[in-house]
């Protein structure tokens, strides 16, 4: 049965599993030979909001295990540069550069300039979610810092006209993240997949177009 931080178990621990072993979505992944269920929702707000340009370069933040590398891999096409960064190691992806490494350190940055030859990038997405501490107030900060690294990355790194979609959990500071998102792009919108559980704060922010 899963632990929290304290050490002890949680009271929803076998339902949890047995909705997990039983979700549609995981047995969904496994057929089609994904490495997790979230590979569902960057193709459902891909296809929603026209993320996937063949060719294009492309970076995932927080990218292990490597499911939406395996979705961006399959929808831009072998001409596409994808670069991946996480700090746990990835098992490799066809056509993806995977670093391991922090991408809001100078050493993580410089690898992924390395990666995409300095030139600037199409498409931003973030799977990233913080650990959780089982604190709802500190994760929900934790949760907006990591969206708001992700928008700073996106400032240095992404091109006039690119895309951006990153997970944040609704709650205190969301709002005011959504609203920087809006005045950075030319659209801005707010998607919930359905390969998102319900019972799940997550959503994710889109923004398309970014400002010149």
């Amino acid at each position: 049965m899963p632990l929290n931080p304290a050490g002890k178990k949680h009271r929803f621990g076998k339902a949890w599993m047995h909705d997990h072993v039983t979700d549609h979505w995981v047995q969904e992944a496994k057929r089609r030979g994904y490495r997790s269920r979230a590979a569902f929702k960057l193709l459902e707000i891909g296809a929603k909001d026209k993320l996937f340009r063949p060719g294009i370069r492309a970076v995932d933040l927080g990218a292990a295990p490597g499911s939406w590398c395996q979705v961006l891999a399959e929808k831009l096409g072998p001409k596409a540069t994808i670069v991946a960064i996480d700090l746990l190691p990835m098992d490799p992806v066809q056509g993806v550069t995977a670093i391991a490494g922090d991408f809001a350190a100078d050493e993580g940055l410089a690898a992924v300039e390395h990666a995409l030859g300095g030139a600037p990038v199409d498409l931003v997405v973030s799977d990233m979610a913080p650990n959780l501490s089982g604190i709802g107030a500190v994760d929900q900060a934790r949760s907006i810092h990591l969206a708001e690294l992700a928008l700073d990355f996106v400032e240095r790194w992404l091109q006039p006209g690119g895309d951006f979609a990153v997970k944040v959990f609704q709650g205190e500071g969301f709002d005011a993240f959504q609203r920087q998102v809006a005045t950075r792009f030319a659209k801005a919108h707010v998607r919930k997949p359905e390969a998102s559980r319900d019972r799940s704060r997550e959503v994710f922010v889109v923004g398309k177009g970014l400002r010149g």
